[in-house]
C-alpha cells in the first residue's frame, strides 16, 4: 500500500484541482454566448462544473481507496488527465466550431489538426477515464470488504 503522507498529498491535490476545474467551469459559462458554438461552450461549462466536483468527492474518499502506491499514483494520473482533458476538449470545439465526434452538440467537421486533436482528447479520456473508474471501484470494494483483504497480494507490489 501507499504511505498515509503520499496518500494524503494526493487527496488534497485532488480536492484543490478539483476545486480549480470546478472555478474554471464557472468562468466558461459566463462568456458561453460570445463562444463560437455556445452550444458546445455549455457543455464545456458543464464538463468542468461536473469533473470539478467529481475530483473533489474523489479526494474526499481517496484514503479509503486500498491500491498500491503504482496503482494509486496511476490512478491520480488517469483522473486528473481524464477530467481536464474532457473540458479541454469541449472547450476546443466551442471555440472552433469543430466536433464532429460530438454532433449532437453542433459539432461540425473541421480541418485536420483541431480535429484530430479534439479526437484524440476525446477518445484518451474516456480509456483514461473508464480504466480510473474500474481502479477506484476495484480498490474501494477493497476497503469495504475489510482488513482481511486489504493485507492479501491482490493490487500490491
Amino acid at each position: 500500500m501507499t504511505s498515509p503522507a503520499s496518500q494524503t498529498k494526493q487527496s488534497n491535490l485532488l480536492i484543490f484541482l478539483g476545486l480549480t476545474l470546478f472555478l474554471l467551469g464557472l468562468i466558461v459559462g459566463l462568456f458561453v454566448q460570445n463562444i463560437t458554438n455556445p452550444r458546445m461552450a455549455l457543455s464545456a461549462h458543464l464538463e468542468g462544473v461536473m469533473n470539478g466536483m467529481f475530483l473533489i468527492l474523489l479526494g474526499l474518499i481517496w484514503k479509503k481507496i486500498m491500491l498500491s502506491a503504482r496503482w494509486l499514483t496511476l490512478t491520480f494520473w488517469l483522473v486528473l488527465f481524464g477530467t481536464y482533458a474532457n473540458i479541454a476538449a469541449v472547450l476546443i470545439a466551442a471555440a472552433t466550431g469543430f466536433g464532429k465526434m460530438m454532433p449532437i452538440a453542433g459539432g461540425q467537421a473541421g480541418t485536420g489538426f483541431w480535429e484530430g486533436a479534439i479526437s484524440f482528447l476525446l477518445i484518451t479520456l474516456a480509456l483514461a477515464m473508464v480504466a480510473a473508474g474500474f481502479l477506484v471501484l476495484f480498490g474501494f470494494y477493497k476497503y469495504l470488504r475489510g482488513p482481511e483483504t486489504n493485507s492479501s497480494s491482490v493490487g500490491s507490489e
